[in-house]
């Protein structure tokens, strides 16, 4: 039967199998979408063929899309890597690196001022595969090179701390590390790729791995989850893509446009974040109110000789307010709930200020480098600087 004389195909045949193909040529600012579980291939030779797993060919949509391929190409650049990996959220991430780089008998070294669900992952999920773990001063680097062991096959870092925002003794941490061929991850969450290049960090010196919470600056509108697991040797990267694949980890393509399209305005926004939070910390530690500020470019802030020697060109959105011990929990509370301008929420970098209380009593294992007093930890989003220092006054009478 000739072409011409087929019969006409049903409506549902035809819109899945119509013969109009867009023309080549397009260009646009915006990245082209892609959304995909099947790949098709053009026959049967083609689908047997070996595909390297580098963004230059698809085998299904699960493992990328040339949206998702172009997304981890550009977060490669931001963080100065060669190879990067994509994760459904940062916890992921973080998930990704030490179950596909730790083995039963490891132990991992975690700083004591860590990310919550990183030390829930590691005294929980772990152990159950014989894998270990110790806490570190992320501020002693000479008590910390005396836990490396045999055993010690990652140390995570984090610039700066979870909640209070110690900033790590870096160098001397990384140097000890290479000393004992030990591997280390970097929680680079707050510095974006902006505040310092985490593969670069001094000389000769840098991380192994940087993971970020994408759902943070990468996104900056608080609507997307994502992660990215980032480095530059590629048999290391090899070793995580095996338990990318094992995991199955996956992202809609929906998400990944909101990143792509919030990419371009990251650095802008974290300069004007970081701006107007430097203004805000250093505005609240004249108040009578507090005892102490947390913020790494503030001199008297814990690691802030470290921040100035690795990363002194951005110190990011986040500062923590540590009140003076004659204010109970109650009131404290009572202050945040008084703003008006500050949800009260976790995550950060989104558009919208946010003031959340900590109880850090149950979350670290070593005294920590701060005043006594209830702490609230500040995100500050993209409002006028003058309004939120207003509202933060305001709130602030409630202390009495």
């Amino acid at each position: 039967m000739t072409e011409s004389k087929r019969p006409a195909k049903a409506l549902s045949t035809e819109q899945i199998h119509h013969a109009y193909r867009p023309p080549a040529g397009w260009s646009a600012i915006p990245v082209g979408i892609h959304k995909a579980s099947t790949v098709l291939f053009k026959d049967c030779a083609d689908l047997r063929q070996h595909r390297p797993r580098d963004g230059t060919s698809y085998r299904y949509g699960l493992h990328g899309t040339p949206s998702s391929y172009t997304l981890a190409a550009r977060l490669a650049s931001l963080e100065g890597a060669a190879h990067c990996l994509l994760t459904p959220s940062g916890l992921s991430a973080i998930t990704l690196v030490s179950l596909g780089l730790l083995r039963p008998g490891d132990e991992v070294l975690v700083p004591d001022n860590v990310y919550g669900q990183n030390r829930h992952l590691s005294e929980g999920l772990l152990p159950q595969f014989g894998i270990g773990h110790r806490y570190y001063d992320p501020l002693d680097a000479k008590g910390f090179a005396v836990l490396l062991g045999p055993q010690t096959k990652l140390v995570w870092l984090e610039a700066a701390g979870s909640i209070t925002l110690e900033f790590p003794d870096l160098i001397g941490i990384l140097q000890a590390c290479k000393q004992h061929g030990v591997l280390t991850a970097l929680d680079n969450t707050w510095g974006a790729g902006v505040a310092f290049k985490p593969f670069e960090i001094a000389p000769g010196l840098g991380v192994d791995i940087s993971m970020q919470a994408l759902t943070k600056y990468a996104s900056g509108g608080a609507d997307v989850l994502m992660g990215s697991v980032c480095t530059r040797d590629a048999a290391l990267h090899d070793r995580l893509n095996d338990a990318h694949e094992h995991l199955g980890y996956g992202l809609g393509q929906n998400d990944v446009e909101l990143v792509l399209r919030s990419l371009p305005t990251l650095e802008l926004r974290y300069r004007a974040q970081d701006a107007c939070a430097r203004a805000l910390a250093r505005w609240m530690q004249s108040r009578p109110e507090v005892a102490q500020i947390m913020h790494p470019a503030l001199p008297g802030s814990p690691g802030h000789a470290h921040w100035a020697e690795t990363s002194a060109a951005g110190a990011g959105c986040l500062f923590t307010a540590i009140f003076k011990p004659e204010y109970s929990q109650k009131q404290v509370d009572a202050f945040v709930d008084a703003l008006e301008l500050f949800g009260i929420g976790y995550s950060w970098a989104g558009p919208m200020s946010l003031a959340v209380p900590y109880d850090m009593r149950r979350s670290r294992s070593l005294p920590m480098p701060c005043a006594p007093g209830h702490l609230v930890r500040f995100a500050i989003g993209l409002e006028a600087e003058e309004d939120l220092r207003a509202d933060l006054e305001r709130a602030l009478r409630v202390l009495g």
